[in-house]
């Protein structure tokens, strides 16, 4: 499990769980306003959402992979998945193009890069 810096955990859940297809797994209130929100992706892998508490915290959010591209999501259906992702909203910054190793099409992670 990966953790996250979100700035707001609802926020955060509605795009990945609403936009982009992952199911929430948990979402526990530990009392103080912090929350232990995990998601997960189809086929594995989870991000535990965090929300920023101060203003280093906040700084890195949309940028915790210090602008390149930070995680790879793989789909057996790469053209279905694109074509929900854009029904959904997702912004692609690019068109999808093929590479040696796969399909490719790189979208805006409002948290993440």
């Amino acid at each position: 499990m990966t953790t996250l810096v979100v700035p707001d955990y609802d926020e955060a859940i509605d795009f990945y769980v609403g936009k982009i297809g992952f199911t929430l797994v948990e979402d526990s209130n530990l009392g103080g306003g912090k929350r232990w929100v995990v998601i997960g992706a189809p086929g594995g892998g989870r991000l535990l959402l965090a929300r920023a508490s101060d203003e280093r915290q906040r700084a890195a959010i949309g940028n915790q992979a210090g602008g390149r591209v930070g995680s790879f999501l793989q789909t057996p259906e790469f053209g279905r998945t694109f074509e929900e992702f854009t029904a959904a909203g997702v912004n692609f910054k690019e068109a999808p193009r093929r590479e040696k190793y796969g399909s490719v099409a790189v979208f805006s992670d409002p948290f993440a890069w």
